[in-house]
């Protein structure tokens, strides 16, 4: 795979990677892959079956055994988990409170990792996650790094959920955020943390155009 062909776009939660690597794909007419749903899918998948989340052995052989097929070129980040196409029944509260942990298991990780991969080698792609341009992707030439303070990631997740007849206040969710980035950056394997040679933006500001733009640029010129 061409390293002009590939986009990554790295980050914590709600900075907007997700729905500003669609507008990035969509004006650049690549594949999109939202890399969180997979994990997010493994997470569903646990709660279901009862497994212990902190039994790495049982989770990093369910990431193993669970057959997880995303669709790329669907925009909406479409998953089929085991032949089922789920997408909104990966955003339940339940999911957003134990995905960091399940995300944080080696075994997990390597097991998706491969798979991401595999995705992407079948052509031009951009691939939003937390550790796509450190590890699954150390080699695209175009990486990206977004950024926003907790208070304006706590402010968007909270009207994301209002918006799709959640009730959540700003404190609960700021919270929920300040310790998932504590757990997504200190976990041994693939903490999330900018590429040395991503270009970080912060989002503080910025209109999800605005980012979008930024991004599509950096691609003509890389």
């Amino acid at each position: 795979m061409s390293r002009s062909t590939t986009v990554t776009i790295d980050g914590p939660a709600s900075s907007g990677k997700t729905v500003v690597g669609k507008l990035v794909s969509k004006h650049l007419n690549y594949r999109f892959l939202d890399t969180g749903s997979m994990y997010r899918a493994i997470t569903r998948e646990a709660l279901k079956k009862e497994i212990n989340l902190d039994d790495d052995i049982a989770l990093s052989q369910l990431a193993i055994d669970t057959d997880i097929k995303l669709i790329p070129q669907d925009i909406s980040g479409l998953v089929l988990v085991n032949g089922k196409k789920l997408l909104h029944e990966l955003r339940n509260p339940d999911i957003d409170k134990s995905v960091s942990q399940v995300s944080s298991v080696s075994g997990v990780r390597t097991a998706l990792v491969k798979r991401q991969r595999m995705v992407c080698e079948e052509g031009e792609i951009v691939v939003v996650g937390r550790d796509i341009g450190t590890v699954v992707l150390p080699d695209a030439r175009t990486k990206i790094y977004l950024t926003a303070s907790l208070e304006i990631r706590a402010r968007r997740r909270h009207d994301e959920s209002t918006s799709q007849g959640g009730r959540f206040d700003t404190k609960n969710i700021f919270e929920k955020l300040r310790k998932r980035d504590l757990i997504d950056s200190t976990r041994e394997n693939s903490p999330l943390r900018p590429a040395d040679d991503a270009v970080i933006i912060d989002t503080d500001n910025l209109s999800i155009e605005e980012v979008a733009d930024i991004i599509v640029d950096l691609v003509g010129t890389s």
